[in-house]
């Protein structure tokens, strides 16, 4: 595993986290998903680092970036990223969102097109009917449980998640994941997450109709699509109806299925042909 170098850069009256795995091609600016953080882009990153520079951010709430009470939305994060590529000297960046990511890597793309040169939607930006959403929220469940909670200790931390479906093996790249965001209170442990916020994200995310910002999206997009679901068979984030749409309304897009993959571990695990798509995109 390649460890990445940590610092801070003020995003829109915040200041942000970034993890950064140092590389001499186009810098890949990594998003991550609804209570995740910065980690879980170690496995890619050490795929397509030192070809490339990656920068991963921990959104506003999560991590280490800090927790104002307020501004969860698809467009803060937005002003957040922008703010971040200026203070770096970025003019232009390849965005990569997992989940909530690739939502906010969409829409970054569509509504800053001159800052975005190329765009990769891990399993998310679809546009979900209120029943696949409701799916998609019944089988994270088990994730957003863990927010705002005590543990003993961290074993204790990760003995539920350690057993979830999702998680179809445990790994180093887990570990380190949930190690990053934990934090000693009251006693034991708890996530680092602020959990009002992410109540926020989910109530500003149902506002938005990701679907109306396809056509504006100018640059070219991968979209990666997990195909098993994360509980079931039937709560795929990225449904085949909603990929399709994508294809058809984004003017440069092309889909690649990740076969045998889920939401999880399609970032978490060794997928050959994940990686190799990752890479012929960004070097075409």
């Amino acid at each position: 595993m390649k460890e990445p170098e940590f610092r801070k850069a003020p995003g829109d009256g915040a200041d942000i986290q970034l993890a950064q795995w140092p590389g001499k091609g186009e810098t890949v600016f990594c998003i991550h998903g609804l209570t995740a953080n910065c980690r879980c882009w170690d496995k890619i990153a050490s795929v397509i680092s030192p070809e490339h520079q990656v920068l991963a951010m921990d959104l506003r709430g999560r991590g280490f970036s800090d927790k104002p009470e307020t501004g969860y939305s698809v467009d803060q994060h937005c002003r957040d990223i922008e703010s971040v590529l200026r203070h770096l000297e970025l003019d232009r960046v390849v965005l990569m969102g997992h989940s909530l990511g690739a939502f906010i890597a969409a829409y970054f793309a569509a509504t800053r097109p001159e800052m975005a040169e190329k765009a990769i939607l891990v399993d998310g930006a679809g546009q979900l009917s209120s029943e696949q959403m409701n799916k998609v929220f019944e089988g994270i469940k088990l994730s957003l449980e863990r927010l705002g909670k005590v543990f003993p200790d961290y074993e204790n931390y990760v003995e539920t998640l350690k057993k979830a479906p999702f998680f179809q093996s445990w790994s180093e790249y887990l570990d380190v994941y949930f190690q990053y965001e934990t934090q000693e209170a009251n006693g034991g442990v708890r996530s680092r997450v602020y959990a009002g916020g992410i109540q926020e994200e989910i109530t500003n995310l149902a506002n938005i109709e990701i679907g109306d910002y396809y056509g504006r999206i100018s640059c070219p997009v991968l979209i990666l699509r997990a195909t098993e679901g994360m509980m079931g068979p039937d709560d795929i984030l990225l449904p085949q109806d909603a990929a399709e749409r994508m294809e058809k309304e984004i003017p440069s897009a092309r889909r690649v299925d990740i076969a045998g993959s889920n939401h999880y571990s399609l970032i978490f695990e060794d997928f050959e042909s994940r990686d190799r798509a990752i890479r012929e995109f960004l070097s075409s």
